[in-house]
C-alpha cells in the first residue's frame, strides 16, 4: 500500500510538472506577460513579418503583434489566412491561425497577442526589414588609441631653421 501511494504521488507530481512546462514562443524578445485578445469579427487585415510573426489590424485602428508557437513555412506566400477560435475571440494559447502552406489547411496555435502602438508597429516593420527608418542613426564617436594629433610648435620650427 505504501509503495502504491508513493507511485501515485510521484505520478501526480510529474504530471503537474509536465503540464506546467510549455513550448517557448518562436520570437524571443517580443512576447510580454500581458496577452490581449481580438474579436474575430473586428479583424480587418494583416501583414506577415516573417513565418512566425504577424501584425493584425482590427477596427478602431488597433494593431496587434501576433506571435505563433512555431514557424509557419509558406505563410509569406499564402494567399490568405484565417483565425480559428471556438469563442469568437482570438486569444493566445487556444486560438489558431489557418493557412494554405505545404499541407492544405495547416493550423498553428498562437503563442501571444499584444496590442501595439504606431511607434511599436514601425519598430517591428523596421526590425523585420519591411520598412526603412526615417533617419539613419549614426554611431557615437569613440576614442581610437594611437590616433592622437601631434601639434607642431611654429616657433620651435623657426628656431630649428635659423640654426
Amino acid at each position: 500500500m505504501k509503495y502504491f501511494i508513493r507511485q501515485l504521488f510521484m505520478v501526480l507530481s510529474l504530471s503537474a510538472l509536465v503540464a506546467c512546462a510549455g513550448t517557448e514562443p518562436v520570437d524571443d524578445g517580443s512576447v510580454s506577460a500581458r496577452s490581449d485578445c481580438i474579436y474575430q469579427s473586428s479583424i480587418r487585415g494583416y501583414s506577415v513579418l516573417d513565418e512566425a510573426n504577424l501584425i493584425v489590424s482590427a477596427s478602431a485602428r488597433r494593431k496587434y503583434h501576433v506571435v505563433l508557437r512555431r514557424r509557419a513555412h509558406g505563410l509569406r506566400s499564402s494567399w490568405g489566412i484565417a483565425f480559428n477560435s471556438p469563442t469568437g475571440r482570438i486569444c493566445s494559447d487556444f486560438s489558431e491561425v489557418l493557412f494554405d502552406g505545404h499541407f492544405n489547411g495547416e493550423k498553428i496555435r498562437i503563442a501571444s497577442i499584444r496590442e501595439i502602438s504606431p511607434e511599436e508597429e514601425e519598430d517591428l516593420l523596421i526590425r523585420y526589414g519591411k520598412s526603412e527608418p526615417e533617419f539613419e542613426r549614426r554611431p557615437a564617436p569613440h576614442e581610437v588609441e594611437g590616433a592622437e594629433v601631434e601639434e607642431l610648435d611654429p616657433v620651435a620650427d623657426d628656431d630649428k631653421s635659423g640654426d
